[in-house]
């Protein structure tokens, strides 16, 4: 009895020491983690241990926990026995680290969708016993697509024109990329396949537009795209046309060419004449109708192309009328008018240079005639103010008269003079009565008051020229002077030269 309540007190003793030992693991810190790879690609599964004072690590085992309960052994490695892998994963995997008692991660070379599951990394100490960290992995299998396109034909009903399907894990979503007016469905199969249909009504002009189906997958940075261009058949359209329009007899390589849309492109072109045989000297090389020699008045009819591909037909009719002669100008006509039209056109530059730099002579002469004019003009004007001061300066200076009023009554009498002068003028002969203010004939000679001065041989050849001249001096009286107060005054002018009546200049 005793010694079995000594065996019962050891295993105590040992439970309790393994319970208050705590393992380190430097990675993963968590006793559970989750981690997800890709198929096909290479998968790391983390496990380092990290030993403590006098501890040391003996064997590290990598198991795969199964969905029963029960684990299957991946690979082991002992300390002093190496490494040894186990069934079905002999050759995909390995330790990460030369030494596996140090560095236990697990390489899984090549990932497979039926390596998805959870992973024990098994870590073996000596003395304090066994430690575990549980992975759980997911594997990721980008998808595999696929699109399938459908020819349509116009005129065709509503229907599928393409149909796009993918296969993944997690399965991935489809999208169309067109500009087409139609619609789209998506459905999903079993195994994580999904498919995407777009249909729509068939017309020529949706040919050859883009219809691109999109696959997303978390597993990829961006969406992969399946490149792919709707193809719509539809018959062909005849057209034909030619060089010319104007067919005469005697035309050489006249030609007609016949041109066809249509998809796919036609493979059969027919000529006719009004339904029947083409005439002599006319063949058919590709869609063209070519004459073989000059063109003849009976060549003239009406000319039919038709044009097949294996959706339908096509045709259309060419009206051709050979007359006898051209109804265009020749060549040389064409080279003469072209002469004709140049040489105008360089006979109206050439004179209107000519205009431009005759107006230009002119306005520069004009110029020149205009400055000289202004300066003989100043001249004159300069030479008159010199004449009236050296005649205002030759007036008598006698002590008894003041120059002042000599001045004065010199240009009063000049004045009357001028005045009497433009009354004879216009009256003519006609009989005018004496003016009383001045001496009659046959009257005393008045006596010479004595303040006037005695006129010398200047003054009297000045009395003589203003007696003949008399009009010429009114005029310029009435032009340059005017009375005011019983004053003759002279009228203020730009360029008039002011004197003071004792000469100076004002």
């Amino acid at each position: 009895m005793e010694l079995i309540g000594q065996s019962a007190k050891c295993v105590v003793l040992l439970l309790l020491t393994a319970v208050s030992v705590q393992s380190v693991f430097v990675e993963p810190p968590q006793p559970i983690t989750s981690l997800r790879s890709m198929a096909e690609s290479q998968t790391r599964l983390p496990c380092r241990y990290q030993v403590q004072a006098g501890e040391k690590v003996v064997q590290a085992t990598w198991y795969k926990e199964l969905p029963d309960g029960s684990k299957e052994q991946i690979i082991t490695a002992h300390f002093r026995d190496g490494h040894t892998e186990f069934g079905r994963y002999s050759g995909r995997v390995r330790f990460e680290g030369g030494s596996p008692t140090e560095n236990s991660a697990l390489l899984i070379l090549s990932t497979e969708e039926s390596d998805e599951g959870s992973y024990a990394c098994h870590i073996s100490t000596f003395p304090n016993g066994n430690f575990e960290r549980h992975i759980t992995l997911t594997v990721w299998i980008l998808p595999i697509s696929s699109l399938e396109p459908v020819v349509l034909e116009e005129g065709q009903s509503f229907r599928l024109a393409a149909s796009c399907r993918a296969v993944g894990r997690p399965p991935p979503l489809l999208s169309w990329d067109t500009d087409l007016p139609g619609q789209s469905s998506n459905r999903s199969n079993v195994g994580g396949s999904v498919s995407s249909y777009f249909s729509l009504h068939p017309l020529r002009s949706m040919n050859g537009k883009r219809l691109d189906c999109l696959v997303w997958h978390p597993g990829l940075e961006q969406p992969r795209r399946i490149s792919n261009s709707l193809v719509v058949h539809y018959p062909p359209d005849a057209t034909i046309s030619a060089d010319t329009d104007d067919w005469f007899a005697g035309l050489e390589n006249a030609e007609l060419v016949c041109s066809s849309g249509g998809n796919p492109k036609p493979d059969n072109i027919t000529w006719t004449r009004g339904g029947g045989a083409l005439p002599d000297g006319a063949s058919v090389i590709g869609g063209r109708l070519v004459f073989g020699r000059a063109l003849r008045l009976n060549d003239s009819g009406v000319y039919e192309c038709v044009v097949r591909n294996k959706v339908g037909a096509g045709k259309t009719e060419y009206k051709l009328a050979v007359t006898e002669t051209s109804h265009r100008t020749s060549p040389i006509d064409n080279q003469l008018l072209i002469i004709i039209g140049a040489a105008a056109g360089a006979l109206v530059m050439v004179l209107v240079i000519v205009v431009l730099l005759v107006n230009r002579y002119h306005r520069h002469r004009n110029k020149k005639l205009e400055r000289e004019l202004s300066e003989k003009t100043e001249e004159i004007n300069s030479f008159s103010r010199q004449a009236s001061f050296r005649r205002l300066n030759s007036v008598s200076t006698d002590s008894r008269v003041p120059p002042e009023d000599y001045t004065m009554l010199r240009v009063d009498s000049r004045m009357k003079n001028s005045e009497m002068s433009l009354a004879q003028q216009e009256e003519g002969a006609e009989p005018r009565e004496p003016d009383p203010g001045q001496p009659r004939e046959g009257d005393p000679t008045p006596p010479e008051e004595e303040w006037a001065p005695t006129p010398s041989a200047e003054e009297e050849q000045d009395n003589d020229d203003t007696d003949s001249s008399s009009y010429q001096i009114s005029e310029a009286l009435t032009n340059h002077f005017y009375y005011s107060n019983g004053v003759l005054r002279p009228k203020p002018h730009s360029n008039a030269i002011l004197l003071h009546p004792r000469g100076q200049i004002i």
